[in-house]
């Protein structure tokens, strides 16, 4: 069951973690590569802020974002500003969606995002942790996936694997975390089935695009490419 209360406690001391590391920083890291491809470590602020702008549009009903092209260009705009700039931008971007999802709510009620996915409302709050957590580390700042709190660490596999169940792209995959946890994924594509098993950082990594999967053992068969997120 989703307690949205409890993802929302956990999102706040993310997000205290995220801006004690930002305003640790130099104020010229914003213009330094960011682990994703293409962005500064500015974009990836600037999409933070905006994210949280978005998922509070939301939980009000409306669209997440104007279109994609007004997306992109919010990213763009704001990732050249000053570290101290993009701090303030933070923590009032998080305090709205904070105020937002502490008022009256039906949490059980179904939510639009993104070129049409939807989801429990009481999962919004999650998916604004994930993003706060994830690109914590993509920043290249210190923050590693193995910091990743385990609790997180876990459901972000389970949410993954879930996301990836199906897939006409994966065969039917196992995983295993070096703690014993199991999930299964993938399944639409043909093929034998294989066993993947690592760390949960590892397994995190491959799943969410942020690794390679070198450092995973795979039986039965070649690790499976998975589709973009």
């Amino acid at each position: 069951m989703i307690d949205h209360a409890h993802d929302l406690a956990s999102l706040q001391e993310a997000t205290e973690r995220l801006l004690t590391a930002v305003a640790a920083l130099d104020n010229a890291v914003g213009a330094r590569p960011s682990r994703l491809p293409g962005w500064t470590v500015g974009h990836v602020l600037a999409h933070l802020a905006r994210n949280a702008d978005a998922l509070a549009n939301v939980l009000d009903g409306r669209p997440m974002y104007a279109s994609a092209g007004a997306r992109d260009a919010d990213i763009e705009r704001d990732a050249p500003r000053a570290l101290a700039v993009h701090l303030d931008d933070l923590r009032e971007s998080h305090a709205g969606f904070r105020a937002r999802a502490a008022g009256p709510a039906d949490w059980t009620r179904t939510v639009e995002l993104r070129n049409g996915v939807t989801d429990s409302a009481a999962r919004v709050p999650f998916r604004r942790w994930a993003e706060v957590e994830l690109h914590h580390a993509d920043l290249g700042i210190g923050y590693e996936l193995e910091d990743l709190p385990t609790e997180f660490t876990e459901r972000e596999i389970d949410f993954l694997a879930e996301r990836f169940g199906g897939h006409r792209e994966v065969p039917s995959t196992g995983l295993r975390s070096d703690s014993g946890r199991v999930w299964t994924t993938g399944g639409g594509a043909p093929g034998e089935p294989v066993a993947v098993q690592g760390s949960a950082a590892d397994l995190l990594g491959w799943l969410a695009g942020r690794r390679d999967g070198s450092a995973l053992v795979v039986k039965g068969g070649t690790l499976p490419v998975l589709p973009p997120l």
